[in-house]
């Protein structure tokens, strides 16, 4: 009997290759968007500072005639209008303006408070200072000439904290705009990639072991002439192969267990067959039997009417026998020449003898004429049956097989055309 389709087993679970190919790009892209975002934090830095000393300078510059002014006029009321107008925005801790002979006029400070890191310093450190000679112009008439000094100092953490929201804000939008575009390439990759492999893994898990050649080729529209779309005709080539190999050995396992001529199981099937019958119905404790087959004067018929019609009379009795005995169980096979054998796994001794019966009214229903028998006019068979329970007689198939052949002789010696069996 051929077996059936092997039962699927239930596979273990597998990561998705969507995913990790999401979280490799999405890791590169954070890993790539750290990289980039400081260096662009570098020069960030970098323009940070010149606005600063721009910015600062351009201050020092608007205010540089008043304070003159304030410091020519010896006028510290608008020496601290100046003072208060730079102090006002926090990004300044300390001011003071001097007359010329270094007193002070106006004076502001405020205690910087605490936290300013190692890198703040790094940074700005070296442009929080800033002191100018105050110059008064008195006109096209008179030189110009120093009249006092500003001297002012920045909050060196006001420009931390200005660093720090301008640095996260750049490295966020560096990261959502590093993981928007890995999220492009996720969906692009998943639909011109990954999405194709995954329908030739589906189609390959989806293929019958027993019919690699009916395998279900996926329709790769945009991968004919790409590495994908040759992957799929090599699989395709290999898989037809296999299946072709599968056909021969099926091809040549027929050969070998099936008889040429008649079409039904061969001497080497059924003693293959009766050694595995014999072994479950040991184990079993259920019964075995055997029906032996000849056919009555069958060299006569051969000699009278030729190779050709005892071929066709093999082929009959043989379809004969397949027809009745047509348990999925049983075996029906060639034993050799004009002998037939019959294997009846769970039939017992009357069981056997009835469709023993039935095989030879089977026969004689052919009609086959026969004009050299010496009882009849018509193609005829004796049958030999014999029936053990293997695990309590204890014969050996071997000898049931005897049984039967005795039994068959004992039919012809009876006249023929009949059924012999031990009683």
């Amino acid at each position: 009997m051929k077996p059936g389709p092997p039962i699927p087993q239930r596979r273990p679970q597998r990561s998705s290759l969507t995913a990790k190919q999401a979280v490799l790009t999405l890791s590169i892209a954070l890993l790539l968007s750290i990289i980039a975002g400081a260096i662009e934090l570098a020069l960030d830095a970098r323009k940070m500072r010149q606005e600063v000393q721009s910015q600062t300078q351009h201050r020092l510059d608007l205010i540089h005639g008043t304070a003159a002014e304030a410091a020519f006029q010896l006028n510290p009321e608008l020496a601290t209008q100046v003072v208060e107008g730079l102090f006002g925005d926090g990004s300044v801790a300390h001011v003071v303006i001097r007359d010329d002979f270094g007193r002070s006029m106006a004076l502001r400070e405020r205690e910087v408070a605490p936290g300013s890191n190692w890198l703040a310093h790094a940074l700005f450190g070296d442009i929080l200072h800033y002191q100018e000679t105050l110059i008064y112009d008195l006109g096209a008439a008179s030189p110009t000439e120093p009249v006092g000094d500003i001297e002012m100092s920045l909050a060196l953490d006001r420009l931390a904290r200005d660093f720090m929201n301008r640095s996260l804000l750049i490295f966020s939008l560096g990261v959502f705009k590093a993981l928007a575009i890995a999220g492009m390439l996720v969906v692009v990759f998943h639909a011109f990639i990954t999405r194709p492999l995954l329908q030739v893994h589906g189609a390959i898990i989806e293929t019958n072991p027993s019919q690699p050649g009916r395998w279900r080729k996926p329709n790769l529209a945009h991968h004919g002439d790409d590495e994908l779309g040759h992957l799929v005709e090599s699989l395709d080539e290999l898989l037809h192969a296999f299946q072709r190999g599968l056909d021969q050995r099926d091809q040549l396992h027929q050969i070998s267990t099936i008889d040429g001529l008649t079409g039904i199981a061969n001497r080497r099937h059924f003693d293959t067959f009766l050694e595995a019958a014999w072994q479950r119905a040991r184990r079993s404790g259920r019964p075995l039997s055997v029906i032996f087959l000849d056919i009555d004067r069958f060299k006569d018929f051969n000699d009278h009417y030729g190779h050709v019609a005892g071929d066709d009379t093999l082929r009959a009795i043989a379809g004969a026998l397949a027809g009745v005995v047509t348990r999925s169980t049983d075996l029906v096979a060639r034993y050799g020449g004009e002998e037939f054998v019959c294997v009846l796994p769970d039939t017992d001794l009357e069981g056997a003898r009835l469709v023993a019966q039935h095989i030879r009214d089977a026969i004689r229903a052919l009609a086959i004429p026969h004009a050299c028998s010496d009882h009849t006019d018509q193609v005829t068979a004796s049958l030999g049956v014999a029936s053990t329970v293997p695990a309590a007689s204890g014969i050996t198939c071997e000898q049931l097989l005897e049984q039967a052949d005795s039994q068959l002789y004992r039919a012809k010696h009876q006249g023929r055309d009949r059924v012999a069996w031990e009683v």
